[in-house]
């Protein structure tokens, strides 16, 4: 099995910045890309942003310039830094990441539980 396990949303004013971090762990052969969404009350779930295994990065237009995705392989993590935070980022977070577990052949998605950011005066 694999889990993934996030950390560091909360409340914070416009202007302001937050670091994401979610950690993957249990029977891990590998992990190739790497996801942050977000989704907002009465919205969809949108992709935000993307890394791959090899560094590529991509980005929503909305956070461009304000977001920065970054892996660390050695530890199975995925971190979404965000600066200059706009009251519309307000959403629950969740990474999603793709992994072939030890046990298993292809690659499946693996969700965390989301993390709550809310930017608010």
């Amino acid at each position: 099995q694999v889990q993934l396990v996030e950390s560091g949303g909360g409340l914070v004013r416009p202007g302001g910045s937050l670091r994401l971090s979610c950690a993957a762990s249990g029977s891990i052969s590998s992990i190739y890309v790497m996801d942050w969404y977000r989704q907002a009350p009465g919205k969809q779930r949108e992709l935000v942003a993307t890394i791959t295994n090899t560094g590529s990065t991509n980005y929503a237009d909305s956070v461009k310039g304000r977001f920065t995705i970054s892996r660390d392989n050695a530890k199975n993590t995925v971190y979404l830094q965000m600066i200059s935070l706009k009251p519309e980022d307000t959403a629950v977070y969740y990474c999603k990441v793709v992994v072939v577990a030890t046990d298993a052949k292809v690659p499946r998605d693996y969700w965390g539980q989301g993390t709550q950011v809310t930017v608010s005066s």
